[in-house]
């Protein structure tokens, strides 16, 4: 009997470990400050892109979570992509545009979502973010890497 049981679950584990190859896999994306973390009034937890390859010509949204110890009443967000080390893109946001102002102490969820133009070149790219309170200090700053691909390369979900 065991011997059969044993058999049963050497058929299952054959049959069924190529679809865990199928699974999407969850990468976690590495973040880095550019200074040194205590002097920033806001701490980032992580940053999720949706999707992860981004995909040129498809909207692509980055959250970034995050928490305050004070609350935030007004400021600025300031995105910048650079391309093998060239700055090649930057933004200016109203930071109550991006989040619910004034923003309490505690933990929130920075969101922004843009496409991508399709002439994008495909490769390995880094976002710097500096969040900036009314008086222009920094409230944070932070950079990580990201990937472009072409359309065509991501399998449909």
């Amino acid at each position: 009997m065991t011997m059969i049981v044993h058999l049963k679950l050497n058929f299952i584990v054959l049959c069924f470990s190529p679809l865990f190859l199928l699974l999407p896999f969850t990468q976690s994306t590495d973040v880095k400050y550019c200074g040194q973390t205590d002097e920033y009034a806001v701490k980032v937890q992580g940053v999720e892109i949706l999707p992860d390859p981004v995909v040129r010509g498809k909207p692509a949204t980055f959250n970034i979570s995050a928490s305050t110890g004070q609350a935030i009443s007004s400021g600025k967000v300031v995105i910048e992509v650079y391309y093998f080390g060239v700055r090649v893109h930057t933004e200016t946001h109203d930071l109550c545009e991006k989040l619910s102002c004034p923003v309490s102490a505690g933990n929130f969820v920075l969101s922004h979502t843009q496409t991508l133009p399709g002439i994008t070149p495909p490769g390995s790219y880094n976002l710097k973010m500096t969040i900036k309170d009314d008086h222009n200090q920094k409230l944070s700053c932070i950079s990580f890497n990201f990937k472009i691909v072409f359309g065509s390369l991501v399998s449909a979900s």
